[in-house]
């Protein structure tokens, strides 16, 4: 098995197969705006294959002013695979890849950070990055979501830093991210969600 890129030309059916049948609506970050992120040179798509059939895949966003900083930002595994150990291998194979060269964040459904009957899949998720090399450092709210950031392998000494560089691979223009919130405070919808956004 290997972890290798997707070229661009090949984003489409990932996303449309794989991406929409995983995650909900909310979750779902626009297929063009991956596209002109990773025409920046902001955003990958790496795939697990065994051989030319793909296993599962992450997505990484990155920002130039921090190029120490990496975000996880979708993992996943393709249906028929899922449960077998798939994902913590893609965690394992990212660690090793960006070992010594960038800190990757990753971010999880905080315990309450969705409805009540979803509760204990967001709990086996967040033990599943726990258990594969993932340390917790700070709340956060995303696309609409209370979550938990993570750091895979080494938590850096400067969370301040950490917390710039988190918000600074999102981007000034999404309100509905907060590294960090103060208590009290409530997530907003994303901005794909949100009254008047086109794409």
């Amino acid at each position: 098995m290997e972890l290798r890129r997707i070229p661009t030309s090949r984003w489409e059916p990932w996303y449309q197969n794989e991406l929409c049948e995983a995650f909900p609506p909310n979750e779902r970050k626009p297929l063009a705006t991956m596209l002109s992120l990773a025409a920046e040179g902001r955003y990958e798509l790496l795939g697990l294959f065994d051989g030319e059939v793909l296993l599962g895949y992450a997505t990484l966003w990155s920002d130039p002013e921090w190029p120490g900083y990496v975000m996880l930002d979708y993992l996943g595994v393709t249906a028929a695979r899922r449960s077998g150990g798939l994902g913590g291998q893609i965690l394992a194979e990212l660690a090793r890849r960006e070992a010594g060269r960038r800190t990757v964040i990753v971010e999880a459904d905080g315990p309450d950070g969705g409805p009540e009957a979803e509760r204990p899949l967001r709990l086996r998720r967040l033990a599943f990055y726990r258990r594969n090399g993932c340390t917790p450092v700070y709340p956060t709210f995303a696309c609409g979501n209370r979550c938990q950031a993570f750091v895979l392998g080494p938590v850096p000494e400067d969370r301040e830093a950490l917390k710039a560089a988190h918000r600074a691979i999102y981007g000034a223009g999404r309100p509905d991210v907060v590294i960090d919130p103060p208590p009290g405070a409530e997530p907003a919808q994303p901005f794909w969600m949100a009254e008047g956004y086109h794409g």
